[in-house]
């Protein structure tokens, strides 16, 4: 299967391009390069396929033609970077991506997968669980995008163009292209550079989780499925288990490094807290489960930060959060208003 993966130079991508390469798929890369200097390890990863340099919004059937299937993950990621400047975010997260789908559709590519995202719940309520049947509550312009782009490439699906939604939890592990943003590995990155996880909030938010590794197999095994089963279908993507308040999250990190002190604050009002059932790819996504979890993945992430000797400014570098990395390209003028590249 020839395999086109958009954003194989992010914290996903590059280690999904890998893991595709390795069960045998033919995989062609395409990323715009806003994160390429987040380079924090080598490993068996370093051997990936020829990434072609463009924007999102910028490509053309060309790009897509013969490819059996596409995996799109090049958006702006995450809820600051989305808030930064939020017309931007639509133009590439909404926009761009409908239009890749229909770039997808008119050329002949059965398949398309799309990598949403947990975040479209928005607001728990309690101990509800959300599932994919539960009405969105987007809190911010990333998680709105992600409902925008559900709803208009669903509307597309017919028999020759079948698309599938995987709404992820939020990702924690090691990759090469390391994210330092994302809760987990920001707790570890604090754990080791300065053996304290000082919370300003009181942790009580809840968040699902996912090993990147787990939404690796979680793609793949939709690119493998018979099309009836994932045809026009959302699936969340994570392990009903791995639903954690922050606090337990901090605790799990802080026992994995030693020496580690752990201090709560108060309650900084954030309204994003929910609970996610994921029972639905546990038991109709043929060949998946989840095999990770956050104690694992800390562990995984002690042992590189052990290996590379990882020091502070390493950790605050503004290469490894995205909007730190975004706002260096945009002040030094390598990026324009509109964040194409000058």
């Amino acid at each position: 299967m020839r395999v086109l993966v958009t954003g194989t130079d992010g914290y996903i991508g590059v280690v999904l391009a890998s893991f595709l390469l390795k069960r045998g798929y033919d995989v062609v890369g395409l990323d715009t390069g806003f994160y390429r200097d987040a380079w924090l390890y080598n490993n068996e990863v370093s051997t990936l396929p020829s990434v072609k340099n463009k924007d999102l919004r910028r490509m053309t059937a060309d790009d897509v033609a013969g490819m059996d299937a596409v995996v799109h993950l090049a958006e702006l990621s995450n809820d600051p970077l989305g808030q930064l400047s939020p017309h931007i975010t639509f133009a590439i997260n909404h926009q761009g991506s409908v239009t890749l789908a229909q770039l997808c559709k008119a050329v002949g590519v059965p398949r398309f997968v799309y990598t949403s995202s947990c975040s479209v719940y928005g607001l728990g309520g309690g101990r509800e669980y959300k599932t994919e049947t539960s009405p969105p509550q987007p809190q911010t312009a990333y998680a709105e995008c992600k409902v925008l782009v559900e709803r208009d490439v669903s509307a597309m699906a017919d028999a020759t163009f079948s698309p599938t939604f995987l709404r992820n939890a939020t990702a924690y592990g090691p990759s090469p292209r390391m994210r330092f943003d994302l809760v987990v590995n920001n707790l570890a990155g604090l754990a080791w550079t300065t053996k304290k996880i000082h919370m300003t909030s009181d942790g009580t938010p809840w968040r699902p989780l996912v090993h990147v590794l787990d939404i690796c197999e979680a793609i793949a095994c939709t690119l493998e499925a018979p099309r009836e089963v994932v045809h026009n279908e959302v699936f969340n993507v994570g392990n009903t288990s791995e639903n954690y308040q922050v606090r337990e999250i901090a605790k799990i990190v802080a026992e994995v490094f030693p020496g580690c002190d752990l201090v709560f604050g108060t309650s900084d009002g954030d309204n994003r807290s929910y609970q996610v059932s994921f029972d639905k790819i546990a038991t109709h996504l043929p060949g998946f489960q989840c095999r990770r979890d956050v104690a694992l993945g800390a562990r995984e992430l002690y042992a590189v930060f052990e290996r590379i000797g990882m020091s502070r400014d390493i950790f605050e570098s503004r290469a490894y959060t995205r909007l730190k990395q975004i706002q260096y390209l945009r002040d030094t003028s390598q990026i324009d208003e509109h964040f194409f590249w000058q």
